[in-house]
């Protein structure tokens, strides 16, 4: 708690500096100052030239050790505090109002010695307080390391490998399958070894690792030895601003649960997915398209599962508020155990972003066993505040599976049910970015429930609203 209640000291003083600064006019003349989602991925060596130093926080993102000027350490961070309320969480399972504060606060120290050897480690607190019934996994832990590893380089000559050895964050194409974990309070760690290699137009990445248990005390988490994941993760640009990824993805897990019943999982996903980012100086289409196979075995079963994603918008930035209209439709394959008791056809989304469905972040249907329509409407005002406005429609791929949350936990068996819609989810979200380091938002989603939630019981509406406050450094 020392520590949690120093830092945000810290930023507080940061922050009543850097009010008066809008996005607008932070940061004109330096290059490469916007934060990452991985901090791991930032690169301000440049402010070792002097002259290009004007953010309150520059004289500790270049901090020399040498002075050849390739030695140095970069110190960084955040603070983000979230009041979350769910009425009826799981549709009524949990049929009352909880109302919860979240704390995050994160910092690292990024060392350069020189250009083949680098250090980053990052810490993170995460603290619950007010939530009926305790923090979940998700919601706490006290203080650890989010990242902690060692990184050998090459250098910056034709095609540079890199080797990272130790505790670190895996976030690759939209987040579907692998992300950090944004959303909840708690971002997802792995311990292992990641080999890149940079190549004639690709990047590519090899990796053996396991998920980080998150235990709610103090430097108390632990790799999960039930769980191993590996594979090999390629992107390269393509004409027109657009990206190809290609992958394989390995998966051992000791002891998995689904519709069907808990078993031993070796699961191997193939796929690929063709994208073009959202335009920025003139009208243009943007898309995002993703399909996957998976197979393996499931205790003496079987595996064979597979998802289409897909993500089409157009956006206008030549005109007031800059909209963007956009629409999603996915399916990813659910269970037949009754039909088909030799296979189990259930989609593993692996570990895929928190907030997969937008505002609903925590609760709610995860992308397993669905069919899913989702148009989507922004909108930017020249004031650095964002506008979003979205309304999902869910069913089952399969009737004789069930309703999984975002982390894979079946939350609502078949139970002979027929019906496949699930419900429908209207939500808004409002974003003010206030200056380069602090931002405020707030969100609001209802999930009404559909035929499928009603005949299961209990089938009441749940709705979901949250405050937001963050400031990065």
């Amino acid at each position: 708690m020392r520590t949690a209640s120093a830092l945000a000291m810290m930023l507080v003083l940061g922050a009543v500096h850097c009010l008066s600064q809008s996005v607008g006019t932070t940061g004109l003349s330096s290059p490469n100052r916007g934060y990452q989602l991985l901090r791991e991925d930032e690169d301000w060596s440049f402010l070792r030239d002097t002259n290009l130093r004007q953010d309150f926080w520059d004289p500790i993102k270049y901090i020399p050790i040498r002075n050849d000027g390739d030695w140095f350490m970069t110190i960084g961070g955040e603070a983000r505090e979230v009041w979350e309320q769910i009425g009826n969480d799981n549709w009524g399972q949990a049929p009352y109002m909880n109302g919860y504060f979240n704390e995050r606060y994160m910092l690292h120290f990024d060392v350069h010695y020189g250009k083949h050897v680098r250090t980053f480690v990052e810490l993170k607190s995460g603290l619950n307080s007010f939530r009926i019934g305790g923090p979940r996994p998700i919601d706490e832990k006290k203080l650890d390391f989010q990242a902690a590893f060692l990184e050998l380089s090459t250098g910056v000559h034709d095609n540079p490998v890199q080797l990272l050895v130790g505790r670190q964050e895996l976030e690759y194409g939209s987040g579907r399958l692998i992300d950090v974990r944004e959303g909840p309070n708690v971002r997802l760690s792995f311990t292992g070894f990641r080999l890149r290699l940079l190549t004639h137009s690709w990047q590519i990445d090899g990796l053996a690792v396991r998920p980080d248990e998150d235990n709610p005390g103090f430097f108390d988490n632990s790799p999960n030895h039930a769980v191993s994941f590996w594979g090999v993760y390629a992107v390269r640009p393509l004409p027109r601003s657009a990206l190809l990824d290609t992958y394989y993805l390995g998966l051992d897990r000791a002891q998995a649960t689904f519709q069907r019943g808990t078993a031993q999982e070796v699961r191997h996903s193939l796929g690929a997915r063709f994208s073009r980012p959202i335009a920025t100086d003139r009208p243009a289409w943007d898309f995002d398209y993703e399909a996957l196979g998976q197979f393996g075995t499931f205790g003496s079963a079987n595996i064979r599962a597979w998802t289409v994603a897909s993500e089409t918008g157009y956006r206008i930035p030549t005109i007031p508020l800059k909209p963007r209209f956009s629409i999603k439709a996915d399916i990813s394959s659910g269970d037949h155990p009754y039909s088909n008791p030799s296979t189990l056809g259930t989609f593993n989304p692996l570990f895929p972003k928190g907030n997969y469905f937008g505002v609903l972040a925590t609760t709610g249907p995860g992308p397993i066993n669905f069919v899913d329509l989702h148009p989507h409407v922004e909108a930017f005002s020249p004031r650095n505040v964002s506008f979003s406005f979205d309304w999902i429609f869910q069913w089952r791929e399969s009737v004789e599976d069930g309703v999984y949350a975002v982390p894979g936990l079946l939350i609502r068996a078949a139970d002979g049910s027929h019906a496949r819609y699930v419900g429908d989810r209207p939500g808004t979200e409002i974003r003010w970015q206030a200056t380069h380091h602090l931002w405020f938002q707030g969100d609001y989603g209802i999930f009404f429930a559909g035929p499928f939630l009603k005949q299961t019981q209990p089938g009441r509406n749940l709705n979901y609203w949250a405050l937001w406050a963050g400031y990065k450094f």
